[in-house]
């Protein structure tokens, strides 16, 4: 098959669309003929050298995937050959085929593409279990979203709304900010021009920066709030008022979704075929794609990323 793999750490021009060995399925695995895959930020930090994947995980980059089952191995009994999915993958969604524990894929939701389903899996999975699961949103809570235009906050922003929430996002312009509004968000920061955590008092934070907002997150929060931090873009280390976050009785959270065991992915995975492909297949939630490019051009699509121009998912089509 071909895949694209990182050549060498560096910028997206280190990308290579190439002949690379055949994945080999194991019991329990369902191999996908790839249809597409998603860009996302793991993806350019791997390719920079700075997130390398999980022991055991393919090399090339992808973190998830849609296609057509074409084969599964011993002890899958939920899917088989010609089946529409989309997977969450510890890496190796950049190419022709895949092979996925079963505990991690899903059926393409009724309505959306099959293409447009390979931008799903890892927004869906990392929104929900961090934002639901763990932060515990509830109706008429108020959620803050940092990134609110891209993968992640575009898809926060609309399950938010559909669970009855309120959303603040933190964006880089204001044409920008418009467009989430325009997916439901109540407001937008612009955090070029103000600071939010004089704006926003949040229930629950979703935060991609670390280190650089943590300070400010904190004093974002309300009394019982939840700061839920998913990336480090601002840095690993920062101080922490304690008598802060202890006298707001507040809680602080850092996860990751790529390197969980298989038994907990497929526990998330279960939970959002559940919750969030229903508010799918009604037509309330619906993944934001940017653009579509061949998934040999995947360093322009890098770029893209990059640039940090785009608003909502950027995918790779076979």
């Amino acid at each position: 098959m071909r895949a694209i793999e990182i050549t060498r750490s560096g910028g997206p021009e280190v990308l290579e669309w190439r002949e690379v060995p055949d994945p080999e399925p194991g019991r329990g695995d369902v191999l996908i003929d790839v249809a597409a895959s998603a860009v996302n930020r793991a993806d350019v930090l791997q390719r920079q050298g700075n997130y390398q994947p999980p022991q055991g995980a393919s090399p090339y980059p992808g973190l998830e995937v849609s296609g057509v089952v074409a084969a599964v191995g011993a002890d899958v009994e939920h899917f088989k050959a010609g089946d529409e999915v989309c997977a969450l993958l510890a890496g190796g969604g950049y190419a022709e085929r895949v092979a996925v524990p079963w505990q991690q894929v899903m059926p393409v939701p009724r309505g959306v593409r099959l293409e447009e389903a390979a931008g799903l899996p890892e927004v869906a999975c990392t929104v929900w279990s961090n934002v639901f699961m763990l932060g515990r949103l509830r109706k008429g809570e108020t959620l803050l979203v940092h990134g609110g235009a891209s993968g992640i906050g575009t898809f926060a922003v609309q399950l938010a709304k559909a669970f009855g929430a309120n959303v603040v996002v933190t964006v880089g312009s204001s044409g920008k900010g418009e467009r989430v509004k325009e997916l439901g968000a109540d407001a937008y920061v612009n955090y070029r021009e103000e600071d939010f955590a004089e704006q926003v008092k949040a229930d629950v934070i979703l935060d991609i920066m670390g280190a650089k907002y943590l300070a400010g997150n904190v004093r974002a929060l309300k009394t019982g709030g939840r700061l839920v931090v998913i990336g480090m873009q601002g840095g690993r280390k920062a101080e922490l008022d304690l008598g802060v976050l202890l006298a707001k009785r507040a809680s602080v959270h850092g996860t990751t979704l790529r390197a969980r065991p298989v038994e907990e992915k497929g526990a998330i995975v279960r939970s959002v075929v559940e919750n969030v492909w229903p508010l799918i297949d009604a037509g309330a939630v619906r993944p934001v794609v940017f653009a579509e490019l061949p998934m040999s051009d995947a360093a322009e699509a890098h770029r893209m990323v990059d640039s940090g121009d785009h608003v909502g998912k950027i995918l790779l089509v076979r």
